[in-house]
């Protein structure tokens, strides 16, 4: 029988594309894969929720949400997901590093952002938002976790770019040695697999939800679908994702990770909107007197 050694693997793993992270340097500014997933998915995203509320097909009337309010969201949405994403990960991943260091926050250039957080940021820039317009939350919900799956899955690209949230070790075939692995083992490409399941099979589960289904005539149903689907994603990979280094398997086990215990919830909370969710009365379209 075979026997398998550090060394044998390496040589057997794919080559890791020769990627710069740095797609422009143009003297001291530089854009990055990293910040073009976020800017790309949320223009991409803004321009698909304003089509949404357009078609009145899927809401079975007038939709509940404006054009215009899509518009002025956008910098919500943006605020909620930097902010959301820079303290989510200090207080998720290293509480430690940033209490001994306070300044280091704001250095978010040199990476560091978490989904939850960016979750829960932009979740409260919703609630916010439509507390100010007079528009129910769920609606609002809905349309922003419909296109939220285009984001996840460019920013999990530039991950895997940027040669970092790389996978435990392993031997499968397409297994890869990243340059910053200081063990330099094949590893997982598991930024691939959440791209690939957190981004595209998820964007297209919604995208069914949406436009056959119809759903959006269901408050919070797709809200639900997007939190669900994303939990159990995001758990599944994490049995093949290398746990952060400063926090490790947690509880003493090989398994338990802080990406599961925070998605683990996401799923059977995702599991109850899409069970309790149900048709909504259309809104009346505008008369005379209305408009």
């Amino acid at each position: 029988m075979d026997v398998f050694t550090p060394a044998l693997l390496t040589q057997t793993a794919l080559a890791f594309p020769d990627i710069d992270p740095v797609l422009i340097q143009i003297g001291p500014v530089a854009i990055r894969w990293y910040s073009l997933g976020y800017i790309i998915g949320i223009v991409i995203g803004w321009v698909l929720a304003r089509r949404m509320v357009h078609n009145e097909r899927l809401w079975g009337g007038p939709a509940p949400i404006q054009p215009v309010d899509i518009d002025d969201f956008l910098l919500w949405a943006t605020i909620g997901i930097i902010a959301g994403g820079r303290i989510g990960y200090v207080l998720f991943y290293d509480l430690g590093t940033f209490l001994a260091e306070p300044l280091r926050i704001f250095t978010v250039w040199q990476g560091g952002m978490s989904f939850h957080g960016g979750l829960i940021g932009t979740t409260l820039a919703m609630l916010f938002f439509a507390r100010s317009r007079g528009i129910d939350p769920w609606r609002l919900f809905d349309v922003i976790a419909a296109v939220a799956p285009i984001g996840i899955g460019l920013v999990r690209i530039a991950n895997f770019i940027n040669a970092e949230l790389y996978g435990r070790p392993s031997d499968v075939g397409w297994a890869m040695v990243f340059p910053t692995d200081p063990e330099r083992l094949p590893r997982h490409p598991s930024q691939l697999y959440e791209a690939f399941l957190e981004g595209l099979v998820l964007f297209i589960l919604l995208w069914v939800a949406v436009h056959i289904w119809l759903k959006l005539r269901n408050p919070r149903f797709v809200t639900g679908l997007f939190v669900g689907g994303y939990g159990a994603a995001r758990t599944f990979v994490e049995f093949f994702r290398e746990p952060d280094p400063q926090l490790g398997f947690l509880l003493g086990t090989q398994w338990l990770t802080m990406g599961m215990v925070l998605s683990i919830p996401m799923a059977l909370l995702g599991l109850a909107l899409v069970l309790s969710a149900r048709p909504a009365k259309p809104v009346p379209a505008a008369t005379d007197e209305t408009k």
